[in-house]
C-alpha cells in the first residue's frame, strides 16, 4: 500500500472541452461489453488532480478532478474518490452510507480528514455505486477517456471493518458504470488485488509510489505497460526511472500535487 497519499481538491478550469476526445494514438482494448481506450504507454504523463494547469511540453497523458475540464489534446483520466467522502462532505452522504465504528462514530481517514464509506453489504454498495456514477457520468459528458477511482485500499487500513472482497465488489460496480460509458477505469493503487485486476473489470493502473515501495511490477505483471506511474521522493522516482522508465509512463509531483505557478509545486520526469 502507498504511504503517502495526495491531497484531493475539487478544481475548475477553463480549458475549451470540444477538442478533448482529440486522443495522440492509444491503443484501443475491450472491456466489458464496450470497447474502451487505454492510454498511450511509455508517453509523457501529468498529475494535476491538486489544480489543472496547461500541460507541460511533451505530456500526452493528463489526470484532473472530476470537478475540472479535460485537458485540450490529451488522453484525460477523471480523478474520483470513490471509496471516502471528501473532506467535509459527509453532509452529502446518507447517514447509513458513512462506515460507523462499534460506538456509532464515524470511521476518518486521519490523515486526511475523508469519512470512509460503507460497502460491507450488496444494497450500500449498489447505493453508493449510484452517486460515484452520477460523477461517472460527469466525467464522461465532458470528455474524459478514463476514470480513477481513489481509495480502492481502504481495506488494508481498517481491516476490522472492511474486507478485500468487499473492495472487489464495489470495484465490479465502478467498472461496469465506466464500461457503460466507453470509459476505461484505472486501478489505484493496492498492490494487495494488483494480480485480481481484470477479474473485477479494471483496465490499467495508477500507482503512487510503486518504486519508492517496490511495488512496480506487481501491476505491471497484470496490466504489462499499461500503468502509469506518480512518486513523490527523488529516491522513488530514480527507482521507478532506472527500472521502469524505457515502459511506464512515470512523474514525480509535489505531495500536495499543487498546481504549476503556485508555491511548493514540483515536477519531474524520467
Amino acid at each position: 500500500m502507498s504511504l503517502t497519499r495526495v491531497l484531493r481538491r475539487c478544481t475548475t478550469a477553463t480549458v475549451a472541452l470540444a477538442a478533448a476526445t482529440c486522443l495522440l494514438a492509444p491503443a484501443a482494448a475491450s472491456a466489458g461489453t464496450d470497447a474502451v481506450t487505454l492510454p498511450p504507454s511509455h508517453v509523457g504523463f501529468d498529475y494535476q488532480i491538486g489544480g489543472a494547469y496547461s500541460p507541460p511540453s511533451g505530456v500526452q497523458v493528463v489526470s484532473r478532478d472530476h470537478g475540472a475540464a479535460p485537458a485540450s489534446g490529451q488522453y484525460n483520466i477523471c480523478y474520483i474518490n470513490a471509496f471516502q467522502a471528501q473532506p467535509g462532505a459527509e453532509g452529502e452522504w446518507d447517514d447509513d452510507l458513512l462506515l460507523r465504528d462499534g460506538n456509532g462514530d464515524v470511521v476518518y481517514d486521519g490523515d486526511w480528514g475523508e469519512a470512509v464509506l460503507d460497502i460491507r453489504t450488496a444494497d450500500k454498495r449498489r447505493r453508493i455505486a449510484a452517486k460515484v456514477g452520477e460523477w461517472i457520468n460527469s466525467c464522461a459528458d465532458k470528455g474524459f477517456q478514463a476514470i480513477e477511482p481513489d481509495n480502492y485500499d481502504t481495506f488494508t487500513r481498517f481491516p476490522e471493518f472492511l474486507t478485500a472482497d468487499q473492495a472487489k465488489a464495489f470495484a465490479s460496480l465502478l467498472s461496469g458504470r465506466a464500461h457503460d460509458r466507453g470509459l476505461a477505469i484505472a486501478q489505484k493503487n493496492t498492490a494487495e488485488l494488483a494480480d485480481v485486476g481484470k477479474e473485477t473489470g479494471l483496465d490499467f493502473a495508477v500507482v503512487e509510489e510503486c518504486g519508492a515501495n517496490d511495488e512496480c511490477d506487481d501491476f505491471t505483471a497484470e496490466y504489462g505497460d499499461n500503468v502509469v506511474v506518480v512518486e513523490y521522493s527523488a529516491d522513488g522516482l530514480r527507482t521507478a526511472c532506472t527500472t521502469w522508465g524505457d515502459e511506464l509512463s512515470i512523474v514525480r509531483r509535489d505531495v500536495d500535487v499543487s498546481p504549476e505557478g503556485s508555491s511548493g509545486y514540483l515536477r519531474e520526469t524520467c
